[in-house]
């Protein structure tokens, strides 16, 4: 894949989930949105039931398998649909993308320089600080520059 067109891919995604980065989001209820919202409603489990052209004993499944996270998004989508709601599926990174990527890439450039670091600090060769993290960063944007599958 072109070099740019990674960047650019990358810029885009984290400029789609922006917005969702440092939202706080409500903790799921111990008994699932699926039971919550149906009992904010009133709305009996029979009732959700003839939404969803499915028995009672299914409902019950379903609000217990999203209580458990075993519930599928496909289900999830149906019941949300029959309880007039939107479903939002989102997986929002800790950090920005760029961030994360770039962090891993030190991370991975610490992990070359280690042995050659230690060799060096035994023979009584070691370099300062200053030229440990410019060298540290140049194998970093090398690594950037090339595949970035070998950062993973």
């Amino acid at each position: 894949m072109d070099k740019s067109y990674r960047w650019l891919q990358l810029h885009q995604a984290d400029k789609q989930l922006k917005p969702w980065i440092k939202k706080t989001f409500p903790p799921r209820p111990s008994c699932g949105w699926i039971r919550t919202i149906r009992e904010a409603l009133g709305m009996t489990a029979v009732s959700l039931a003839q939404r969803l052209h499915v028995r009672n004993s299914t409902v019950h499944k379903l609000e217990k398998s999203e209580a458990d996270d075993g519930i599928s998004l496909a289900s999830l989508r149906k019941v949300a649909a029959a309880l007039d709601c939107e479903l939002h599926y989102v997986l929002v990174p800790k950090t920005p993308l760029e961030t994360k990527l770039k962090d891993q890439a030190k991370a991975v450039a610490r992990k070359h320089m280690l042995p050659v670091v230690h060799t060096m600090s035994l023979e009584d060769q070691a370099v300062g600080s200053k030229a440990q993290q410019a060298q540290l960063e140049l194998i970093a944007k090398e690594l950037l520059d090339g595949n970035w599958r070998e950062l993973w």
